[in-house]
């Protein structure tokens, strides 16, 4: 939940007064033009730009002033526009290595076993991530749309509560685009997502709430069937042509 949050640039107010609350299980997207202050909301809700006034919730517990790595332990995961992979290692790396990172263990020196937790939540994430058939490939050698789901999966690990996607739908081919949708509603019912999206056909599919942003503000918030059919929305973010 946040509470009239707000972040400061100098003079700029990129993110102004917004205050909104996403459900246990609740599948969310934010819309809006670039510059609208998106990123700049997770940025705020990661801890990576922490807010300059208002609160932040979650699942209850004041984050507010809490550092980025107490964050994931509570459960909260995201994704980036731009990739951030091991990108010489294979894909099974990847994953095993998100797994091991979110782990109580993490910090051993000793190697877990092949029957170990660590190598079956992998297995697991391969085929959540629907990425069996690329185990054992390098990951520069995947398709964009592939490492994109792989960064689906390595946000995965460790059973979150909560996963901030921003923009994975960006430069994905139509075939990737349904592969991703695909994916994205086969993730579990009691996992929450909030969605950062220019493509709308695929954000309208994949959620059930929908707030979209202005200038740093929330301008509407509702379903994805009102956000659609809105003529304010329309005028300012779909043009003519929607």
């Amino acid at each position: 939940m946040l509470e009239h949050v707000t972040r400061n640039f100098g003079a700029l107010k990129a993110v102004d007064d917004v205050s909104l609350a996403v459900a246990a299980g609740q599948k969310y997207a934010i819309l809006g033009s670039n510059g609208a202050g998106k990123t700049t909301l997770f940025n705020a809700i990661t801890g990576d730009f922490p807010p300059s006034s208002g609160r932040i919730r979650f699942f209850g517990e004041d984050i507010t002033e809490m550092p980025p790595h107490e964050r994931i332990r509570k459960g909260l995961r995201r994704t980036y526009q731009s990739s951030l992979l091991f990108r010489e290692l294979t894909v099974r790396d990847n994953l095993f290595l998100a797994v091991r990172g979110v782990a109580s263990g993490r910090f051993s020196m000793l190697r877990p076993g092949e029957a170990s937790a660590s190598h079956r939540a992998t297995d697991e994430l391969l085929h959540r991530a629907r990425l069996e058939p690329l185990a054992g490939e390098i990951v520069a050698n995947l398709a964009h749309g592939q490492q994109r789901q792989l960064e689906i999966g390595m946000a995965l690990a460790g059973a979150p509560r909560l996963i901030l996607f921003d923009e994975p739908a960006a430069g994905l081919s139509p075939a990737e685009r349904r592969e991703l949708v695909a994916l994205l509603t086969s993730l579990p019912a009691h996992m929450s997502f909030v969605l950062i999206e220019h493509d709308l056909d695929i954000a309208l599919r994949v959620v059930e709430k929908v707030t979209v942003m202005h200038n740093g503000q929330v301008l509407k918030t509702g379903t994805p069937e009102q956000i659609e059919g809105d003529a304010q929305v329309h005028a300012i973010y779909m043009g003519a042509k929607h």
